[in-house]
């Protein structure tokens, strides 16, 4: 990991290594595998773009049970805080009806875009709608939601790389950097 990095007008530093973020998501999909193991239909994979990108293809190599991929667009962030306004930027890739379905995050703060999901999710006629998030701030979480799979739980900072953006840079940064204070 490199001392720091610039996006933008804001400096990151060194927060937590890809090989960490790895070793976590290996647990969350034993979990995630022992849950599915008798699946006989696909299961939906809904990878939330653009952030949890990097986490659902690491996530999916490691689950052995069958699953399609979906995908869906949705924005609440402008530059380092969050709007709380959802917008669907591009609907769901595919029908959820009658389908069991597992939403990939990358990850989860105060949780109203969770909620939305699983609200639309459920309207769309899915048969059942698991969270699963690569990371977690839950001194922020305040929903009555339930996540069902949580990688790692970080404190309330903002930060950025393993798909994680500022302003849409360094979503491709291989470790997670944290916002210099």
């Amino acid at each position: 990991m490199s001392s720091s990095i610039t996006l933008h007008d804001k400096q990151f530093v060194p927060y937590i290594k890809a090989e960490e973020v790895e070793a976590a998501i290996d647990k969350l999909a034993a979990r995630i595998n022992e849950a599915h193991k008798n699946e006989k239909e696909p299961v939906i994979l809904l990878c939330v773009l653009n952030g949890a990108i990097m986490f659902t293809s690491e996530l999916m190599k490691r689950l052995t049970f069958p699953l399609e991929l979906m995908t869906i667009k949705v924005a609440s962030y402008a530059g380092t805080r969050s709007g709380g306004h959802i917008q669907e930027v591009m609907g769901i890739t595919g029908s959820v009806k009658g389908r069991k379905v597992i939403v990939c995050e990358d990850i989860v703060d105060t949780g109203a875009t969770m909620v939305y999901l699983d609200n639309r999710l459920r309207e769309s006629g899915a048969a059942s709608v698991e969270i699963c998030s690569m990371l977690l701030k839950p001194e922020v979480y305040k929903q009555d939601l339930k996540l069902d799979y949580v990688a790692m739980e970080i404190p309330n900072r903002f930060i950025v790389g393993y798909g994680l953006d500022y302003d849409q840079l360094g979503r491709n940064i291989k470790d997670i950097y944290v916002l210099k204070d």
